[in-house]
């Protein structure tokens, strides 16, 4: 049975379940919303991560959630904590933020409302001295709620990523203090 991890006005955010797969394939997998995440994923590829998700939350207390809406219990959207994998990332190990909402849920702000829900478990419960987000300078609603939140662009943490397009290289970086959220809050 999947953990609430927070709930805010409009959403419930829950860990990972066994079943959330093929309801993350259908809603949140289309070439908008998988437009700057590398483009949309196969089923397997989806069972993995959330494989990974369950591993990680099993073993640090953390991970990506499903962004279940109250009023109508459907998914969407994904967010949450991971650390930083990628391989040519310099700060590999922090703890990473990130989200993406269904498209029929735009400019609803459900992605700013489970973000800082997220912040307050990162600094709260995780204990977080810091999070970053990645993304690239191409996806500008990204980077608007990063700075919305409080983020400030690292540079020094770009780097380029060969199994993205052009458009989306650099991978740049954004981060936020525990003691910047506690100040702003």
């Amino acid at each position: 049975m999947p953990d609430i991890i927070a709930e805010t006005p409009r959403l419930v955010l829950r860990t990972i379940g066994e079943e959330d797969a093929p309801e993350q394939y259908r809603l949140l997998n289309t070439p908008a919303v998988m437009a700057h995440l590398g483009g949309p994923k196969e089923l397997f590829q989806i069972e993995a991560k959330h494989a990974g998700a369950m591993a990680l939350y099993a073993r640090e207390g953390f991970s990506f959630l499903m962004m279940i809406e109250r009023v109508s219990g459907e998914l969407v959207g994904h967010c949450g904590v991971k650390r930083v994998d990628n391989p040519l990332a310099s700060n590999q190990g922090d703890h990473e933020i990130g989200w993406l909402v269904r498209e029929d849920r735009w400019r609803r702000g459900y992605a700013e409302e489970a973000m800082r829900a997220v912040l307050c478990w990162a600094f709260g419960q995780i204990g977080a001295p810091h999070v970053v987000a990645l993304t690239s300078a191409a996806n500008r609603p990204s980077c608007a709620l990063m700075e919305k939140l409080g983020m400030t662009r690292r540079p020094e943490l770009d780097f380029f990523d060969p199994n993205y397009p052009a458009h989306d290289n650099p991978t740049i970086q954004y981060c936020l203090t525990r003691s910047c959220w506690e100040g702003a809050a």
